[in-house]
C-alpha cells in the first residue's frame, strides 16, 4: 500500500499547541546499585525525573547538586507492608512502604488485608510483601502522614507511588478479598486512599506519580486513578517484549497514546516504560514515534530489557537530543492503522497493525533525515513500527 500525503499546512496557517523540543527520559533506580560520580553528573542534568529508594538521601542529595531542577521522587508501595524489611522486631529506618511491618503487626493488625479464610495475603511472586487494606481510614491517614513526613525530611520532590492496583485478585490470582469482593469495590478503596494522598500530599508541596500499569484494561481506569495524582507512570507501554508489541484494538495502541492525551490535557506528567531487549530499533522506534503522536512536552520515556531491572540509568538514544520543533495539530490516521502528527521540523509515523502485516509506503510531500541519517522522501513501515523524520529548520 502507498499513501501519498499532502503538503501540512504552515504554523501560521494552523493553530500550534504547546512545544513538545526534545523527548524527556526518566531514570528508575531501585535496586540499590553503586551510582558512580561521572554517570551522576550526566544523568541528572539529561533525565527530567529520578526514583530513588528511601534510604538513597546521599544520592539524592548529590543528583540535587549536580541539577538543581531534577526531580527526584521516593518509592513507596501504596499497597503492602514488608516483612524483610524488618529486622528483630524493629522496622528499618527507611522503608519501601509507607508504615513498618512490626509496628502495623504490633498496634494495628486489623490493617492487613485478609482472605477468603481469614489469612493475611501475601504477594504470589513477591516474599514478604503483605498487602494492606487501603480501605481503611485510619491506615490510609497513617500512610500518608508517615510518608510526607519521611520524604520531606529527606528532601524528595515527590513520591512515586507503586501498585495503584484495578482488579480485587491482584498478586493472589483467583481469590479476592470478602471486603472488595469484586473489581467495582476494590476501585473504590483506592480511590479514596488516592484522595488522602492528593490532599496530605499537596499541604506538604510533594508531587504524586502513580503507577497505573494495566488502565487500559479497565475503561475509564486511568482517568479515575490519574484525577488524584500530579502524574502516572505505565510499567507496560506498547512494547511487552521485543516479540510482543502492542497494535491497535479497543484496548490497545490508542488506549495507551491516550493515555498522554489525558494527563497533558491537565497539566500533568506521564511516564512509558517500553519493555524489549537491548538495541531492539523496531521496538525504540515503535514506542518513540507513538510519544510523540500525543505529547506536548509532559510525557518521559525509558525503556527496560528485563522486568524490575531497575539499576544503571537506561540507553540513552540520539532521538532524544531532536528538536522537531512545534507540533502542527493532532495526530491522525493516513491509512488504516497508520498515524502521522506534523511538527514544524519533523513528522512522526507510526503503523499500528499487527507484528508482520505488510509494510505501507507513505510518500512525503518533502525530503526529511530518518533515524539512520539518510535523506527519504518515502517511508515503508511494517505493522508496529514507528519513525521520527526531521526537517532542515
Amino acid at each position: 500500500m502507498t499513501v501519498l500525503l499532502a503538503t501540512v499546512a504552515t504554523p501560521t496557517a494552523q493553530a500550534e499547541f504547546a512545544p513538545v523540543g526534545r523527548a524527556q527520559s526518566f531514570w528508575l533506580h531501585l535496586n540499590s546499585t553503586p551510582v558512580s560520580d561521572e554517570m551522576i553528573a550526566v544523568e541528572a542534568k539529561r533525565r527530567a525525573h529520578v526514583v530513588l529508594n528511601a534510604w538513597e538521601g546521599d544520592l539524592l542529595r548529590k543528583l540535587k547538586a549536580a541539577n538543581p531542577s531534577v526531580k527526584v521522587f521516593v518509592y513507596k508501595d501504596l499497597s503492602s507492608t514488608r516483612s524483610y524489611a524488618c529486622k528483630n522486631g524493629k522496622d528499618d529506618e527507611h522503608l519501601p512502604t509507607g508504615l513498618g511491618y512490626c509496628e502495623v503487626r504490633r498496634t494495628n493488625p486489623e490493617w492487613f488485608l485478609k482472605g477468603k479464610k481469614g489469612q493475611e495475603l501475601e504477594y504470589s511472586g513477591y516474599d514478604g510483601h503483605w498487602q494492606m487494606d487501603v480501605g481503611n481510614p485510619e491506615y490510609r491517614k497513617a500512610w500518608v502522614k508517615r510518608v510526607f513526613e519521611s520524604s520531606k525530611a529527606t528532601g524528595f520532590d515527590g513520591v512515586f507511588l507503586d501498585n495503584a492496583l484495578y482488579t480485587c485478585d491482584a498478586y493472589h490470582s483467583g481469590e479476592c478479598p470478602p471486603k472488595y469482593p469484586d473489581n467495582a469495590s476494590f476501585q473504590q478503596a483506592y480511590r479514596g486512599m488516592l484522595a488522602e494522598v492528593k490532599t496530605g500530599f499537596r499541604a506538604a508541596g510533594l508531587l504524586s506519580v502513580g503507577n497505573l500499569t494495566n488502565a487500559r484494561l479497565h475503561p475509564g481506569g486511568w482517568e479515575l486513578y490519574g484525577l488524584y495524582l500530579d502524574g502516572a507512570f505505565d510499567e507496560w507501554w506498547l512494547a511487552f517484549s521485543s516479540d510482543r508489541l502492542l497494535e491497535e484494538y479497543p484496548e490497545g495502541w490508542s488506549r495507551q497514546v491516550a493515555e498522554i492525551t489525558v494527563n497533558e490535557a491537565q497539566g500533568k506528567m506521564t511516564w512509558v516504560q517500553p519493555h524489549f531487549d537491548e538495541g531492539d530499533t523496531q521496538a525504540f522506534r515503535y514506542a518513540l514515534a507513538s510519544l510523540f503522536m500525543t505529547t506536548s512536552g509532559k510525557a518521559a520515556i525509558a525503556e527496560v530489557a528485563k522486568t524490575d531491572g531497575y539499576g544503571d540509568a537506561t540507553a540513552w538514544h540520539p532521538e532524544y537530543d531532536w528538536y522537531l520543533g512545534h507540533p502542527v495539530g493532532t495526530y491522525r490516521p493516513v491509512a488504516n492503522k497508520v498515524f502521522r502528527r506534523d511538527f514544524t521540523c519533523g513528522v512522526a509515523l507510526v503503523n499500528a497493525n499487527p507484528t508482520g502485516t505488510r509494510p505501507t509506503r507513505i510518500d512525503l510531500p518533502r525530503t526529511y533525515t530518518d533515524q539512520d541519517g539518510k535523506a527519504v522522501s518515502s517511508v515503508s513501515l511494517a505493522g508496529t513500527s514507528g519513525a521520527l523524520l526531521r526537517a532542515n529548520c
